[in-house]
């Protein structure tokens, strides 16, 4: 029943492998199933070389494991918290990547510098202010979730839009139509931030990328009348 389902997810999680995204077993992809409200997500501490389709552990939406015989990822929670919440996504990827993480440490929303960022969206990336006391004291990962979820209301910013946050001295989420496309806006993520914290070396007074180019560059590629592609 869960065969394809295992399998997508099985190779969004060796793409972000083979991205240089993660390192060890840091990082993990899900991918759903929303007829059946399930989900299926890397194994914990599986390493990658180890990784079989097979081992893909199948949960729904209230965490409960509904197949497979090994723990699924530790961050599954949060993964389950955004499905219930944000309907229309189909994939969820989490790294460790080193510029993205640093940027997340720093506590710090990624400026809108260039046009690379503008192709993906109009905004700065988001960073999500460090959990609270109370959060963390509770139930961690799912709060991880409604961190994220606030942060994004706080920022009046639109999940199918910005595809993408830093979680306050944590790390990166991504997320997109498909576990495919959360990897590949995972990877975007971890472009940019490298780019702007280079930006920022050689100027540190760099000025944010001007709203005209922003509009030409999101829109020429995701525009009624797009016409961009590489």
């Amino acid at each position: 029943m869960y065969k394809k389902l295992k399998q997508e997810c099985y190779q969004a999680n060796m793409q972000l492998n083979a991205l240089n995204l993660v390192v060890y077993t840091f990082g993990n992809v899900s991918a759903v199933d929303r007829e059946r409200g399930v989900f299926a997500i890397k194994p914990s501490g599986v390493p990658y070389e180890d990784l079989k389709v097979e081992d893909m552990v199948i949960v729904d939406f209230d965490n409960n494991i509904i197949e497979g015989s090994l723990r699924p990822s530790s961050d599954t929670k949060t993964h389950a918290y955004l499905y219930k919440n944000w309907p229309k996504i189909g994939g969820v990827a989490h790294t460790h990547a080193t510029y993205s993480v640093a940027w997340a440490q720093s506590q710090r929303d990624i400026p809108i510098f260039g046009t690379t960022h503008a192709d993906h969206l109009t905004s700065d990336i988001p960073c999500a202010a460090p959990m609270a006391d109370s959060l963390i004291e509770g139930n961690y990962e799912h709060n991880t979730g409604i961190q994220i979820l606030d942060c994004f209301k706080d920022k009046k910013l639109s999940y199918e839009e910005v595809e993408m946050v830093l979680i306050g001295n944590h790390g990166p989420f991504a997320w997109g139509t498909t576990a495919a496309k959360a990897v590949y806006n995972s990877k975007v993520l971890e472009v940019v931030a490298e780019m702007a914290y280079l930006t920022l070396q050689i100027n540190p007074n760099a000025a944010r990328l001007k709203d005209s180019l922003i509009k030409k560059h999101y829109e020429r590629k995701h525009g009624k009348d797009s016409y961009y592609g590489q």
